[in-house]
């Protein structure tokens, strides 16, 4: 089969790999309808994210048709339209007991690995590294999926891909992104980063009671989505003396109740992206910390990855701002942000600027990355 493998940074290709196999009575093997290129794609692109392996498979966001089953799945036949979340879980360990999926203790394998990077280790997570249990990802004409009856959701027919693909990730992620912000109604939201996971969780802020949404971002296809899509009031600077400064306008000297870093890792900052995989820039955290109110809350859905340098945060101590971050725990979401797109509540497909061939991933890749030609989210189809 044809898929897009890993080979360094900045170096993706479409390679013939060989198809994948039943490892695991739970398992099903999807064939691949529609996959997408996320933020988090860009972090592995630039050399980021340790113990990624050249050949590595990569993508998290992806869905399709089941083709074969495991014996031991209950939940699918073949022909069934599905999502697949792009963390793995094992649905009766400590943690999915408690619907965190993506800390999940039995779906990683490579568990000590994750252990000697971060301490503990979490959830599996398709396409994106080793240490993350190196499984396969979905940008590919078929996928392996362990752990079928645990997370995957079938798609009703009414449902086009387009409104179905991004329960894979970025809606559910951008949902508890702003769920993780405690929003009041009426509160005052202010969100970093316009890129997929920010409109999402722009659209989110609105559905848990959000008074006001302002999104900040330096990118203006991204901003005008924002404000034409979701009704945003925009701050189109990433200066953070700027920032400051119109918060505390807008807000009228109090900041705003709820921040949502929405950038992570890859945060610009006066030299532009950054490139160092030891250290995390921490601009967009930085300048939530001094915006936030006294006692605000604070949301990072962004990745970071390694350490971050600089953070300060004896501001967010003495101002006794609330923290809460982590991979989105998806089989929470996946069923609850279904049924709102089969309500009409929101059609995910808005995102999408650009649709392409698996065969053009490479092209697509540096498209998104350097931001060219207006480029908000790319779609493949194998």
């Amino acid at each position: 089969m044809k898929a897009l493998c890993y080979h360094g940074r900045e170096d993706v290709r479409i390679d013939n790999v060989p198809d994948p196999k039943i490892e695991d009575q739970k398992d099903i093997i999807i064939k691949v309808t529609s996959t997408a290129i996320c933020g988090s794609d860009l972090h592995l692109y630039g050399g980021l994210v340790p113990t990624m392996k050249e050949n590595d498979i990569l993508g998290h966001e992806f869905m399709g048709e089941v083709v074969e089953i495991g014996s031991e799945v209950n939940k699918f036949k073949k022909g069934d339209r599905v999502v697949i979340p792009f963390t793995i879980a094992c649905g009766n360990c400590e943690y999915c007991d408690d619907d965190k999926f993506s800390l999940c203790d039995n779906s990683n394998p490579n568990a000590e690995l994750c252990k000697e990077n971060l301490g503990h280790s979490i959830s599996g997570l398709f396409g994106f590294s080793h240490m993350l249990g190196g499984f396969s990802g979905g940008q590919a004409e078929y996928v392996r999926v362990p752990y079928a009856d645990v997370g995957p959701i079938k798609v009703p027919d009414s449902l086009t891909d387009e409104q179905s693909l991004f329960l894979s990730d970025i809606f559910p992620t951008g949902y508890m992104g702003a769920e993780n912000a405690d929003i009041k109604p009426g509160d005052t939201v202010a969100i970093w980063g316009c890129g997929p996971v920010g409109q999402f969780a722009i659209q989110s802020a609105w559905m848990l009671g959000a008074g006001r949404v302002i999104a900040i971002d330096v990118v203006k296809e991204r901003l005008d989505m924002a404000e034409r899509h979701s009704n945003a009031e925009v701050i189109r600077t990433v200066d953070a003396e700027e920032v400051y400064a119109r918060l505390m306008e807008m807000t009228d000297g109090r900041g705003p109740d709820c921040c949502i870093d929405c950038v992570g890792a890859e945060a610009h900052g006066a030299e532009g992206f950054n490139t160092d995989i030891e250290k995390s820039q921490p601009n967009a955290l930085s300048q939530i910390f001094k915006s936030c109110k006294k006692a605000g809350n604070v949301s990072i859905p962004g990745v970071y990855v390694g350490k971050v340098d600089g953070l300060p945060m004896g501001i967010a101590m003495n101002k006794s701002l609330n923290l809460q971050m982590g991979q989105t725990h998806m089989q929470h979401y996946l069923e609850p942000l279904l049924q709102k797109v089969v309500e009409g509540k929101i059609d995910p497909s808005f995102i999408i600027t650009h649709r392409m061939k698996l065969d053009e991933a490479p092209k697509a890749y540096d498209m998104f990355r350097n931001k060219k030609d207006k480029c908000v989210k790319v779609v493949l189809t194998p």
